[in-house]
């Protein structure tokens, strides 16, 4: 069962204290990744990683309303993540690879298996060690955040000025949407991404208030930021096949597959963003508002 606070109309606790009780789980799911013992380093990164990738999402929701502070403890967030992400575009290109088997990738079994190697090579070369040192500093920034969110003074936000963040996120990404997708640049698309990612995460604080609705709208999110994320992985096998690069003695056979799937995963992306941004910014807030309303929130 999922336990992360979100916002219900049937709580004691104000909107102010859910967001506080949000950004707590937010450091306590990260402070678990760091502590576990029994995770190997890469598991822990990962779920280091998820844990700081909602917990930004939460402060950038927040931060009109506890100020600068919070964009001060997102770029630690981000310093954070930056710092432990050696070992990504080894797996972005194992997973780039992975769907290009799975649609029909024209290698022969000894010829993948050696790029399959190759890539892991590459990957193990990168990755992070969470040595005394790193998750000292971890631990650190952690425990300042901890601090910080208990000073917020969050008693005075309602409702309806969350929902207006909310929607201000969602109308920043649905900004972002290209007006020819084909032609769009990878930063482009990238970008995008990283909005998409915002708004999901930001999303599931209200989920509760129409369960069944704001699932189907958090699942499309993420199944566009999925299709996105493959993209990405593919342009990053794809530098990886550029002239004197790790992977140049594949580049003729992996490139029109690359370009392919990329031309699929953009054509899907389209679709799925027509449907999630379909609304102005200002219908999604006042949406948020009625159901809340109705739901006896306030």
């Amino acid at each position: 069962m999922d336990d992360r606070p979100a916002l219900t109309s049937d709580q004691d606790r104000t909107v102010g204290e859910t967001l506080r009780g949000a950004a707590r789980d937010c450091l306590a799911k990260a402070h678990a990744a760091i502590l576990d013992a029994t995770k190997s380093d890469a598991e822990a990164v990962h779920d280091f990683r998820r844990a700081m990738k909602r917990w930004r999402a939460l402060l950038r929701l927040v931060e009109p309303f506890v100020g600068p502070a919070a964009r001060t403890l997102r770029d630690e967030a981000r310093d954070l993540a930056h710092a432990l992400a050696g070992a990504r575009d080894g797996q972005s290109a194992l997973d780039a690879l992975a769907d290009l088997e799975q649609h029909g990738l024209a290698l022969a079994p000894p010829s993948l298996a050696r790029l399959c190697h190759r890539i892991e090579d590459i990957r193990r070369a990168a990755e992070t060690t969470l040595d005394a040192n790193m998750r000292l500093r971890v631990g650190g920034a952690l425990d300042r955040a901890e601090d910080m969110v208990a000073g917020w003074a969050l008693s005075p936000v309602t409702f309806e000025a969350l929902a207006g963040e909310l929607a201000r996120n969602y109308g920043k990404a649905r900004r972002l949407i290209p007006a020819d997708w084909h032609a769009a640049a990878p930063e482009e698309l990238h970008e995008l991404r990283k909005c998409v990612v915002i708004h999901r995460y930001q999303m599931d604080m209200v989920e509760p208030v129409w369960p069944r609705f704001m699932k189907m709208w958090t699942g499309e999110a993420q199944r566009l930021r999925d299709r996105l994320g493959k993209h990405q992985d593919l342009l990053v096998l794809a530098n990886l096949t550029a002239p004197h690069q790790s992977l140049a003695r594949w580049r003729s056979r992996l490139v029109p597959p690359i370009a392919g799937r990329r031309t699929a995963h953009v054509a899907a992306a389209e679709r799925m963003a027509a449907r999630l941004f379909l609304d102005r910014p200002k219908a999604v807030r006042r949406r948020l508002v009625e159901l809340w309303t109705i739901a006896g929130g306030l």
